[in-house]
């Protein structure tokens, strides 16, 4: 898998967990709160919410972080300001990246990264030049071990999911974003243990990097990902096993 996937392989072994975790909560009490305030605070109806609910109980934060956020999102307390912002941009070896923003300041968001691109040897697109490579997609993991294959791909297939492939000892469901939560809960409803899932955006076409290309396109994904207002980074790399492990291994 490209981009998102595998820099998330990466990115566990960096930087404290402290302040990993911080982030990462900074992060989703972003997403529930522009959640609640689009489509209201009851996850029951409103998809996205339950998504980013479902993201934060996964990740540990604490029922009451959760509530505050909802809260905040439906008007019921104040807080900052939020607007959502998506940047276009491209990096080195021409790959192209796509900037999810969830800021209360758009120009200190824009200033930051450009800022980033301009030391990693990126640029800013404009509007179009970069989303129309990527498509947004559902992706659910299940261990291999536990479950049969018919079984997973007739769950999906009920679901509406597109495709149900096998990696890396799990089975990896795609779905679009509307059938994302549907094939989620009838895997939940038939006792499927979930090991991981997520919406995402997938690249229609990828770009290989080699090790030093590899190297600089990761450094500015990790910049770009280590923003504050920055929820997502999606970009068109690929990069094989081979590179991947040794930079994992030069990363640890």
């Amino acid at each position: 898998m490209s981009g998102h996937s595998k820099w998330s392989k990466i990115k566990r072994k960096k930087g404290s967990a402290d302040a990993a975790r911080g982030r990462l909560f900074s992060k989703l009490i972003k997403a529930i709160t522009i959640a609640a305030r689009h489509g209201g605070g009851d996850p029951d109806s409103n998809a996205r919410l339950r998504t980013a609910i479902d993201e934060a109980k996964s990740n540990n934060m604490p029922w009451d972080n959760i509530e505050r956020a909802i809260k905040r999102g439906t008007g019921k307390m104040e807080g900052q300001t939020l607007e959502e912002v998506t940047y276009e941009a491209y990096g080195p070896s021409g790959v192209a990246i796509l900037i999810e923003v969830v800021t209360d300041n758009r120009n200190r968001a824009t200033s930051e990264i450009k800022h980033v691109l301009a030391r990693q040897n990126g640029s800013l697109g404009t509007a179009g030049s970069v989303a129309w490579q990527f498509q947004a997609q559902g992706i659910i993991s299940v261990d291999v071990k536990k479950y049969d294959e018919d079984s997973i791909i007739a769950y999906a297939l009920e679901g509406g999911a597109t495709d149900v492939k096998t990696e890396e000892g799990t089975y990896q469901i795609i779905t679009s974003s509307e059938n994302y939560t549907k094939v989620k809960e009838i895997l939940q409803n038939n006792k499927i243990e979930i090991l991981s899932s997520e919406l995402t955006k997938i690249p229609q076409n990828t770009i290989p990097l080699a090790d030093k290309e590899a190297e600089k396109i990761l450094k500015l994904y990790e910049a770009l990902d280590a923003l504050d207002d920055v929820q997502h980074v999606y970009a068109n790399f690929d990069i094989s096993e081979d590179v991947m492990e040794k930079i994992s291994s030069e990363a640890g």
